[in-house]
């Protein structure tokens, strides 16, 4: 199998009071086996909406059109019965916020127990004796003991590895970890993302990773998929677009990021905010933050621009190298 996971101009719209609202819009994208792709972009660029989709976990009313194709399965038309099977078992989620992603009624191996109980028929004895395997998996010491704590009895970092067990527990072939290491510090961040990649390597298991370290990104990530207002920004291999970026926002990410040796209080910052569903117009969504903004930018949406290095962005304002004009 060529391709894990293929997404085809998925779109996804909320309901709102004020009618049907485009929180994605095009997106298109390909993970293979074992690879890792990096989505970045401000707060409400379409990251975890997109992967709430894949999970079938969008809120209730949501409008999705496009194609999700996993293992050659179609998700955009599968049952919530269909999703259920495959939730916690071939696909598996890391939310952002451990504390209230787990159950605080429930003992932390009993979560990780339930999908091998649902997905695997294990009993409840052994189950519960992998749970305590997998927190030892996850470099916990002491499992046994944290495996029959509450999740407030368990620092952040403990809580994080905990919801990682719970995501291994079926052997998973796509990870999608919605900003795993948020509030940790670089310590326990670093050992975290250490085990993911491992992970990536030793199970050939694809890690979708949303983020908005841009340096974790590169470091961590294959490829990389630049998000602004619900849309696609640039992409390609992480290297490239992150070592030499061509569209504009991706740029302003770039240049707005704290660095040693830069004076105090003098970030980059990107002018203006980012626009609502409510407020998104015809052309290119940042074009009123965009120092290379031309009329053009807002009368039609971006041409799609492909580069060398399957890579490519969407950008009016380009030559077909990427080159500004």
């Amino acid at each position: 199998m060529r391709f894990l996971l293929e997404v085809e101009h998925l779109a996804v719209a909320l309901l709102t009071p004020g009618g049907a609202r485009r929180v994605v819009r095009d997106v298109s994208f390909v993970l293979r086996p074992g690879e890792s792709l990096g989505l970045v972009g401000e707060s409400g660029s379409g990251k975890t909406m997109t992967a709430l989709a894949l999970m079938g976990l969008l809120p209730e009313g949501a409008r999705v059109s496009g194609v999700m194709r996993f293992e050659g399965r179609d998700l955009t038309r599968a049952s919530e019965k269909a999703m259920q099977a495959l939730r916690g078992d071939r696909i598996a989620m890391i939310f952002q916020e451990p504390m209230t992603a787990l159950n605080p009624l429930h003992r932390i191996a009993a979560q990780i127990a339930e999908p091998l109980r649902l997905h695997r028929g294990l009993s409840k004895r052994d189950a519960k004796a992998k749970a305590v395997e997998l927190l030892g998996r996850v470099r916990l010491r002491d499992p046994e003991r944290l495996a029959h704590s509450y999740p407030f009895e368990l620092s952040g970092g403990e809580r994080q590895r905990a919801m990682i067990a719970m995501a291994l527990s079926c052997e998973p072939r796509l990870i999608v970890a919605d900003e795993p290491t948020t509030a940790l510090d670089v310590t326990v961040q670093a050992n975290i993302l250490d085990l993911l990649a491992t992970l990536g390597h030793e199970a050939r298991t694809a890690i979708l990773l949303i983020s908005h370290d841009l340096a974790v990104v590169a470091r961590r990530c294959e490829r990389v998929m630049v998000m602004y207002a619900g849309e696609v920004m640039e992409e390609g291999p992480a290297r490239d677009v992150l070592g030499d970026a061509r569209h504009p926002y991706t740029q302003a990410l770039l240049a707005a990021r704290p660095s040693l040796g830069a004076p105090r209080g003098r970030l980059a910052a990107i002018p203006g905010a980012a626009p609502s569903a409510e407020d998104a117009g015809a052309g290119c969504p940042f074009a009123p933050r965009c120092p290379r903004a031309a009329p053009v930018c807002a009368e039609a949406p971006p041409p799609l621009v492909e580069l060398e290095g399957d890579r490519s962005l969407r950008c009016a304002r380009v030559d077909a190298e990427g080159r500004p004009l």
